[in-house]
């Protein structure tokens, strides 16, 4: 006898089903921008207007000029599993648009109040279709000029637990600006434009070459920076850009791929950059790049995740080689960084000429040193630059180490504008100068925070700095903060920002590397998080940017003060970022290596 008991296996409905394709494609408002754009791509349009409320949060229109869909298109479009890319499984093979989307238009639409308006080619009457939450679906004519507008309102208004999730509207804001931008890089032919609360903030005009595009998306220091590439290898063609090692900085963006076109995420290309750039690389530093691959399609699987972010390579060796050499060759070819200037507007320290050459080793005495000035304003190297090891001689200074007992630090000179030479107590230490001045920079900056005592410098002309669109949303997300921190930041335009004070510790400092520097810590943080956890970074960067150069020449009393803060402070062995600080070698230390015996 047939049991009437309902089986606990059901078939979801479709409203149901959609909810859960939208989990994996609709992550947040940037995630339907990027699938609406794509969609205006394979439509092959060469207008595209995004048009954004409140981050995305209440509407997202996306506008083309594109082929635009008859009614009976429109109708299938919102329907699961739908799609005009795809005819047999040998498709999946070849695929060269923007990809197989079936569940992109009806999952957006099963989690939002969705409308799409089109009109065909060659015509004035379209179709527009709405839905609430994916259900009671509405046709009816349409009227307007030829293309496709998608309208999405109160993203995951039905959805509370997605809803919850969603970032600050800045940050949301910002997603959809890396979207366009992408999109951008890729489509140098197509006119791209994002209006936020009614304002344009994006406008990318159609260019003839991919650098022009790069040049509008990324500013004119892009040519500056960064070097291009290109290398072909069978079927495997590389192109782009990527950074030159003397212009590198402690952020990783950009690290852009791209291949057949599509924006992608992975770890055999990143690798080979990494690997490429070698001992190039200065500590701490990463590269960035903008590169292009073209692969025959049935050699890359796109399919591997819902969003089309990871792919996989059924030769990923033969990439890795590809790019791999590449970009290495760039460091074959290029000037070397000696004679370029890097990112602090320093220029290059000509070599002089040896002042005793029949002399192995030479041994410059400092017999009368610069006036003293303090070590937060070095002055820059003349053209007669001194020999690789400066020597002082002085008499033991006492301090106090921390709260310890006093100690005597004898400062002894300099080596090759890098490590200072001294003595403390019976340890000799040698000490890298730049790690020690970011330390007690850093303690201090540290300790003013704390007792919410750091002091302003306000700037006797306010300084200027041109920020891309994300990065304006990203600065006034945090601009109280940075307030608290001592940096006072106000908007002068679109994307016009002035810094019109630093905290007083930082001295003379190039502010638009420290505002650049600061917003690619914070791009790695959220507004919700404490800020404790976040201050510390906040303030590692401030003082690294601040703190003296390796390579910069320092007077005997500026060595003097240095060693004097850096015992005061404790000596600490690492600066903020983990790099060593010094190295100290005791009398006992000293004696054992010389065969010496132990008194």
């Amino acid at each position: 006898m047939l049991s009437t008991v309902t089986g606990k296996v059901q078939i979801l409905p479709d409203t149901v089903s959609c909810r859960i394709a939208a989990g994996e494609v609709v992550e947040r408002p940037a995630s339907v921008v990027k699938e609406l754009i794509d969609n205006s791509l394979d439509a092959g349009s060469t207008l595209i207007t995004v048009e954004v409320e409140e981050g995305g949060r209440q509407v997202i229109r996306v506008m083309d000029n594109g082929a635009g869909m008859t009614r009976m298109d429109a109708q299938l479009a919102c329907q699961r599993f739908a799609t005009s890319k795809l005819r047999s499984e040998e498709d999946l093979l070849t695929l060269m648009t923007m990809g197989f989307r079936g569940e992109a238009l009806p999952s957006i639409a099963s989690v939002s109040r969705f409308c799409l308006k089109t009109v065909p080619l060659e015509s004035t009457l379209g179709t527009q279709t709405q839905s609430m939450g994916g259900v009671a679906w509405e046709v009816q004519d349409y009227t307007g000029s030829q293309g496709t507008q998608v309208e999405v309102r109160d993203l995951f208004f039905n959805t509370p637990g997605r809803l919850k999730f969603l970032k600050t509207i800045p940050t949301e804001f910002s997603k959809i600006c890396y979207v366009i931008q992408q999109a951008a890089a890729v489509h140098p032919e197509i006119h791209f434009r994002l209006r936020h609360q009614n304002h344009t903030v994006l406008e990318y005009p159609a260019v003839p070459t991919r650098q022009d595009r790069l040049l509008q998306i990324y500013g004119p220091e892009f040519l500056e920076r960064f070097l291009p590439v290109t290398y072909h290898a069978g079927s495997f063609q590389l192109t782009g850009f990527t950074v030159s090692p003397h212009h590198a900085r402690t952020s990783r963006a950009p690290q852009e791929i791209f291949v057949n076109g599509r924006p992608i995420k992975n770890t055999t290309i990143s690798h080979a950059v990494h690997e490429a750039y070698g001992s190039f690389l200065p500590k701490g530093k990463h590269p960035q790049f903008i590169v292009f691959i073209h692969l025959d399609p049935q050699t890359v699987d796109i399919n591997v995740h819902p969003t089309k972010r990871e792919v996989r390579f059924s030769h990923p060796e033969f990439i890795h080689t590809g790019v791999l050499r590449g970009i290495k060759a760039l460091f074959f070819t290029q000037p070397s960084p000696d004679t370029i200037s890097n990112d602090h507007n320093e220029k290059p320290v000509p070599v002089a000429p040896h002042p005793h050459p029949a002399r192995p080793t030479s041994w410059a005495l400092h017999v009368a040193p610069a006036p003293f000035q303090h070590v937060s304003e070095f002055p820059g190297a003349g053209t007669n630059r001194p020999s690789p090891l400066s020597l002082f001689v002085q008499e033991p200074l006492s301090v106090y180490a921390g709260k310890k007992q006093p100690c005597d630090v004898y400062p002894l000179g300099q080596i090759h504008h890098t490590y200072l030479l001294g003595q403390i107590n019976q340890d000799v230490f040698i000490v890298d100068q730049h790690t020690a001045h970011e330390r007690v920079r850093f303690e201090r900056l540290l300790r003013s925070w704390k007792k919410k005592e750091i002091l302003q410098q306000r700037l006797l002309i306010p300084e200027p700095v041109e920020l891309l669109p994300h990065q304006g949303e990203l600065l006034e997300e945090w601009q109280a903060f940075l307030a608290q921190a001592g940096l006072e930041v106000e908007r002068f335009g679109a994307t016009s920002y002035v810094v019109r004070a630093i905290p007083a510790l930082l001295g003379n400092i190039s502010v638009g590397s420290l505002v650049l520097e600061l917003l690619d810590e914070l791009s790695e943080w959220q507004s919700t998080d404490a800020l404790d956890n976040t201050i510390k970074p906040i303030l590692a960067t401030m003082a690294c940017q601040s703190a003296v150069q390796a390579g910069r020449p320092m007077t005997q009393p500026e060595i003097t003060i240095l060693l004097q803060d850096w015992a005061q402070e404790n000596f600490p062995m690492t600066c903020p970022h983990g790099r060593r600080v010094a190295i100290r070698h005791s009398l006992e230390e000293l004696h054992t290596m010389f065969a010496r015996p132990l008194k």
